[in-house]
């Protein structure tokens, strides 16, 4: 009977950690529908951004000014975006796992790598390792509007103009579907197009509401007349594309983020149940042979007595 009882308090707790998942599914599920009509929606934005970049690109003035420039000495910044809390399978070891390949690559790594953490996780991993951290933003709401990037653009940007590094860099978790995120490197610092359709590129689907459709006016106009000048609008434009880019790299990885602790947590619901029911046969068999012994002691007893 004492095997018994374990049996059946194992399957109390089983069925105790499923509801617990199940729980924690359902919450998943209603935060990845938002951050993913949010991530795809921000889509558009970006791909007007790279339009807006391709087409000031023309301006002389544009390959002369600090955020363009190549740098040929100075550290590389890597902004490292992870989540905050675990359970959400493969997405953080995936980002942790490329970001040591880009450290073992002793090129990109010339001169050495500070990090800018947004996510605990990925905080406590250079934290770890003793890596350099110049910043580092915990506890980040779904909610994030743009504008509570601006302290890590600014801080990029001014490194940038005094030619302090020679790139930046962005290590996040594109958002492909609910089924499959893809970390990914990008260089957000120096601007190019080429940088920027890189993560557009990335992010499009081929086909659906989201897609580019092959409807989109790639025209391109040669030259500007700008008020008050073209300066003005390269100071204006040029910080605020950066900012752009930042932000949506954490937009990504919070769809990323949701879709992937949804479909762990649904995972390990089924795995509960599937634990559930082999324990239950368990107890059964244990229960019948324990029937079928006292049944056989009985009759044993029976015939004793004649």
């Amino acid at each position: 009977m004492a095997g018994l009882k374990e049996i059946k308090n194992k399957i109390k707790s089983v069925q105790k950690t499923r509801k617990v998942t199940r729980a924690m599914e359902a919450v998943s599920a209603v935060k990845m529908r938002k951050s993913q009509e949010r991530a795809r929606g921000a889509r558009t934005y970006a791909r007007s951004a790279l339009r807006i970049l391709g087409q000031v690109s023309h301006i002389v003035e544009f390959a002369k000014h600090p955020l363009v420039a190549q740098n040929t000495t100075g550290t590389t910044v890597t902004i490292l975006v992870t989540s905050d809390k675990g359970l959400a399978g493969s997405l953080n070891s995936a980002v942790i796992k490329l970001a040591e390949k880009f450290i073992a690559n002793k090129d990109e790594s010339k001169g050495g790598v500070k990090w800018i953490c947004i996510g605990r996780r990925g905080l406590d991993w250079a934290e770890r390792r003793g890596y350099e951290v110049i910043h580092s933003v915990s506890n980040v709401s779904d909610d994030v509007e743009e504008v509570e990037m601006q302290d890590i653009t600014d801080m990029i940007i001014k490194m940038q103009e005094q030619s302090k590094v020679r790139k930046v860099n962005v290590i996040y978790t594109n958002f492909k579907s609910t089924f499959e995120q893809e970390a990914v490197l990008r260089r957000i610092l120096p601007l190019s197009h080429g940088a920027l359709n890189d993560i557009v590129s990335g992010i499009l689907p081929e086909r659906g509401k989201w897609s580019a459709g092959g409807n989109e006016d790639e025209t391109r106009v040669a030259d500007y007349k700008v008020e008050p000048n073209r300066n003005s609008l390269l100071e204006e434009v040029l910080p605020r594309l950066t900012n752009i880019l930042v932000f949506h790299t954490l937009l990504e990885n919070k769809a990323s983020e949701h879709s992937a602790r949804m479909v762990a947590m649904k995972n390990a619901t089924d795995k509960a149940g599937e634990v559930s029911m082999l324990l239950k046969r368990k107890f059964n068999k244990a229960r019948q042979a324990a029937i079928t012994a006292e049944i056989g002691e009985i009759t044993s007893g029976l015939e004793a007595m004649k």
